[in-house]
């Protein structure tokens, strides 16, 4: 038996790919966070829904494992990529103790990648992810792979950069990386990626210290190629004759 975890994309079903849109139609129980199960609802109505609210992952999975064994055809959703701090590992963690289940990943646009398209081109040359969220990750690991990621040149994306009860998260993040980087690095800022609202900011490492952000933002840090043209975020590759 196979159990699906499907990637929505950032925007929560608008950006589905063709493999995750047949998938999500040919099952009969679609489970997830509570968010993510509401954004597609509508366009499923063969299946029946199961969600959860944060903090509620393991229980999540597990109901999906147990309904799989029982023979329902079931899939997993999650917002973005499934394996980006998505439920693939999870799931995937879970599986050996429920027999034989096999989990198919279905990939899906992830936030960095959708908020990137919607900046221009920051992630041209080598780049990394880091949550801010620190439920899961202590902040003093945060803290050193910010630094470490700042020291090796990476163009660096922020995933949930503040919340209601982290309001001063990316400001911290932004003072750890204002040590090793000019103030003036090109930074951006994405909101609502794939939604409605969606919004997209050019912005420096000074100004991203204050700027308004909540979990449904991205940011963006530059390297210290990155510039601004015409008004988009672009970090060079390196091409030859590339910025002459």
């Amino acid at each position: 038996m196979t159990l699906y975890c499907v990637g929505l994309g950032p925007g929560g079903g608008r950006d589905l790919t063709e493999r995750a849109r047949d998938v999500l139609a040919s099952v009969d129980l679609i489970v997830g966070y509570t968010t993510y199960v509401s954004l597609v609802r509508d366009q499923f109505a063969q299946a029946e829904f199961a969600c959860t609210g944060m903090r509620g992952e393991r229980e999540r999975c597990a109901y999906a494992l147990e309904q799989a064994v029982a023979g329902r055809s079931v899939a997993v959703v999650c917002s973005g990529d499934p394996g980006v701090y998505g439920m693939a590992g999870l799931l995937l963690e879970l599986a050996p103790a429920y027999g034989d289940v096999q989990i198919e990943v279905v990939p899906g646009v992830s936030a960095a990648l959708g908020g990137a398209a919607l900046l221009g081109a920051p992630l041209m040359h080598d780049w990394c992810t880091i949550s801010l969220s620190d439920l899961l990750t202590p902040w003093e690991t945060i803290r050193d792979r910010l630094e470490a990621a700042a020291l090796a040149g990476f163009v660096i994306c922020l995933y949930n950069p503040a919340s209601r009860g982290r309001k001063d998260y990316l400001a911290r993040a932004c003072d750890v990386l204002l040590r090793h980087l000019n103030p003036n690095t090109v930074c951006g800022l994405v909101r609502n990626v794939g939604r409605e609202g969606e919004t997209c900011r050019v912005l420096t490492l000074r100004e991203l210290r204050d700027a308004p952000a909540d979990m449904r933002s991205c940011a963006f840090v530059g390297n210290v190629t990155t510039r601004v043209v015409d008004g988009r975020m672009v970090t060079p590759r390196g091409y030859p004759g590339e910025g002459a």
